[in-house]
């Protein structure tokens, strides 16, 4: 069988409160990092996400 094209990845928060989204990218169409605004429950607002591995 052929391997996955897709690759999950985390997106940390940039507010520095720990809070994480997981998510797949295909690393041979996007090969820069991924920066989203996403809600941050625990600051309580929208802030910029930041591409990190998954331990």
């Amino acid at each position: 069988m052929a391997k996955p094209s897709t690759v999950k990845i985390r997106l940390v928060s940039t507010a520095d409160t720990g809070y994480f989204y997981v998510t797949k990218k295909n690393p041979k169409q996007m090969t820069e990092k991924l920066t989203v605004r996403k809600y941050d429950p625990k600051a309580r607002k929208h802030v910029e996400f930041k591409e990190a591995k998954i331990k």
